[in-house]
């Protein structure tokens, strides 16, 4: 592990149940994520993509390897690491800033919180406010926000902490098209100011591929690393960008390949036999 590393994955493996319910999720998963990358990873389903994070996260114990964080073994949560989901998980008895600061208030667990402290969590609140574009809805219920705005301040919630480690799982699946481009240059907006080390989980390759440094796609049973692709686009990144031929090409090759590890291909090889057998 090099001092530029964040995130050593050695030799990973993770198995789910036993005998006859025996699930290998992840076989012999190496990876290091440096400081402040951003890495996205891909793959057909079951390819054990979510599993992966949730164990850099501490919600998943591995059953062999090494996985480090600041180069010591993650055994659990810890406050260097946020997670943000798919599904927002906002407390809908809660206001928006109070969403946004509860995370701070469950770190700390204590009630002798210093004047400074309180006021100091105040700022860095409607820092995050501002940064994400919810300033006039501090004082909302999450029910009366759109999806879009909710993953916002979950977003938020996450930052709180100035977590050294941003782990997103599918965090825009459920928003249209839209809204998740405009979320694509916000969260790329938030890694250039906030600086985290960001490991995305997503199904869109071109999702995957707009906002890394680095994809990762990997296959299934056992979920393992297949391939790693650097990204060629400028670190600034732009919409138009997705139209280029590099951009279109790196999509294609990336498609094609899940298509291959997922078993995708020979299936429809299968099915062009049977239609020149029927045609015959």
């Amino acid at each position: 592990m090099t001092m530029s590393t964040k995130i050593s994955i050695q030799q990973v493996g993770k198995v789910f149940g036993e005998g006859r319910q025996r699930v290998e999720a992840l076989k012999d998963v190496s990876l290091d994520i440096a400081d402040n990358e951003f890495v996205t990873f891909v793959g057909a389903s079951g390819c054990g993509k979510s599993t992966l994070l949730r164990i850099i996260g501490g919600l998943e114990y591995h059953t062999s390897g090494e996985v480090l964080a600041n180069n010591q073994p993650i055994m659990g949560p810890g406050a260097d690491r946020a997670m943000v989901f798919q599904h927002y998980s906002l407390y809908p008895w809660l206001k928006v800033m109070e969403n946004i600061k509860f995370s701070r208030r469950l770190r700390h667990g204590r009630e002798n919180i210093t004047s400074a402290e309180v006021e100091a969590a105040s700022g860095r609140a409607d820092a995050l406010l501002s940064l994400m574009g919810l300033t006039a809805a501090a004082n909302a219920w999450p029910n009366q926000l759109s999806g879009g705005m909710q993953q916002r301040v979950a977003i938020a919630r996450a930052l709180m902490g100035r977590p050294e480690i941003l782990l997103m799982d599918e965090p825009f699946g459920a928003l249209d098209a839209q809204t998740r481009e405009v979320m694509h240059d916000l969260i790329l907006h938030v890694h250039r100011l906030e600086k985290p080390t960001l490991a995305f989980v997503t199904h869109d390759v071109e999702e995957a591929i707009y906002l890394a440094d680095r994809v990762v796609l990997m296959a299934p049973r056992p979920g393992r690393i297949d391939t790693i692709y650097q990204v060629p686009l400028p670190a600034e990144r732009e919409q138009d960008m997705k139209h280029t031929p590099e951009f279109l090409r790196l999509k294609k090759e990336i498609l094609a390949r899940i298509r291959e590890t997922s078993g995708m291909k020979t299936d429809q090889d299968m099915l062009d036999q049977l239609n020149m057998q029927e045609a015959v």
